[in-house]
């Protein structure tokens, strides 16, 4: 390598690649710590994708108390990550949030937000953690080479700058979101400096569905649905919870975080999901309560009836499924027959799944550096001696609902304490 033209020369104590959640966590603490530090981050802002997670509200992280039922989460990642949590697992990072003027909030299925609901707070939190850490930050400054030599690293380059340190922390994230800058150099950093590379696979997407008219119900969503796949016909899951429609398919945490099994189904066979609008309630009552409610509006159209009847936005897209039924009808015409299909439908709506939207729509991807090279207890490289690996560069499938940042937040503290 050096092939690339050195104008300077600059040395720190701990040099850290990246600034997004896991690194200007990493960063934030080996300042804290009393080292000086460089950040070093390729776009115009710190924190890109932090600031637009959780649709601009940043689910923080997830409140879960007991720390075994939280590692659980993480798949077969789990028995590695005991120790790292132990250090700085939830009730820590959830204190150090709070303790330096962040207030957080938590919502439902333990889902922990900043109190403003505000992404963009989080990232200013930072900066002023930074601040205080005296870290130097470099903006607009891609990292163009690293140099190592005898399992060492012994500078980066940037913008015809050398920099050395005695320590590096690598917190490129992963692939998920590349119009943030997560494209993935930091796999091929790893791979060069001798590490082994999981494919990345997009394991938290939306799914696409074959079916035209689902683009009349975008961004449209059911509170709580039943979602039940089935491959060539074969019942194989159901998960429960809120879905949303988009212009390609179905999204929503429920959707997100099946996407795994059903990118697994997809190699078996013709998938189709069946969506139950009303899943606490079975089929012969549903059918009683709309006899009920359109005997309390005799002289409506079914088309106005049903819109009181059904989650906001969905009867006139849900009604043209039954060509058969004229929505123009009074109620108190409908036949029984007629009803039972209202009830069917809205107990049973069918869609086909064709694939999962990609890396450009994933939440999160899986896919990094196998945890048996890396020294969990300090995030140091078995591979390269004074190189710290955190985040999404690592290989843990996670499901959404803050897992992801709190694999930033304690792998970020570890790296910088440690550095």
């Amino acid at each position: 390598m050096g092939t690339r033209a050195i104008v300077s020369k600059e040395t720190y104590d701990v040099i850290v690649i990246g600034g997004g959640a896991a690194g200007m966590m990493a960063a934030a603490m080996a300042g804290a710590g009393g080292k000086r530090v460089l950040l070093l981050e390729k776009n115009g802002k710190l924190g890109e994708k932090l600031a637009i997670s959780g649709g601009g509200r940043c689910n923080i992280l997830n409140a879960e108390e007991d720390a075994r039922v939280l590692v659980a989460n993480y798949g077969a990642a789990q028995p590695f990550l005991h120790s790292p949590f132990a250090t700085f697992g939830m009730l820590e990072t959830y204190g150090f949030f709070e303790s330096n003027g962040l207030p957080l909030t938590v919502q439902a299925k333990q889902r922990a937000f900043p109190e403003s609901e505000r992404a963009r707070d989080v990232v200013d939190f930072f900066r002023e953690q930074l601040t205080a850490g005296k870290v130097i930050v470099k903006l607009r400054a891609p990292v163009e080479e690293i140099r190592a030599k005898s399992g060492k690293i012994e500078s980066v380059l940037a913008g015809g700058i050398e920099y050395r340190a005695p320590a590096y922390v690598l917190a490129t994230g992963g692939v998920s979101h590349p119009e943030t800058g997560s494209t993935g150099d930091g796999f091929d950093w790893l791979r060069d400096l001798g590490h082994t590379v999981i494919a990345p696979t997009p394991t938290i997407v939306p799914l696409k569905a074959k079916e035209g008219w689902v683009k009349d119900l975008a961004g449209k969503s059911v509170p709580e649905a039943k979602a039940t796949f089935f491959a060539n016909g074969t019942r194989k899951f159901s998960t429960t919870g809120p879905i949303l429609f988009t212009h390609q398919g179905l999204s929503g945490p429920t959707i997100l975080n099946a996407a795994g099994k059903v990118s697994d189904l997809l190699h078996e066979g013709v998938v189709t999901v069946e969506i139950d609008m009303f899943p606490k309630t079975d089929l012969g009552i549903l059918d009683r309560e709309l006899r009920d409610y359109f005997d309390t509006s005799k002289n409506k159209s079914l088309k106005n009836a049903f819109r009181g009847f059904v989650p906001n936005g969905l009867s006139d897209v849900l009604l043209a499924r039954l060509p058969e039924i004229d929505p123009e009808t009074k109620t108190h015409s409908v036949t029984k027959e007629q009803r039972r299909l209202l009830a069917e439908l809205l107990k049973g709506l069918m869609l086909t799944i064709t694939g999962l939207l990609g890396f450009e729509k994933a939440v999160v991807a899986d896919g990094g550096v196998p945890l048996t090279e890396i020294d969990m207890r300090t995030m140091r490289s078995l591979k390269i001696e004074n190189l710290h690996v955190v985040g999404d560069l690592l290989h843990i499938s996670r499901p959404s609902g803050g897992y992801s940042l709190q694999l930033c937040w304690t792998t970020g503290f570890i790296a910088g304490t440690n550095a």
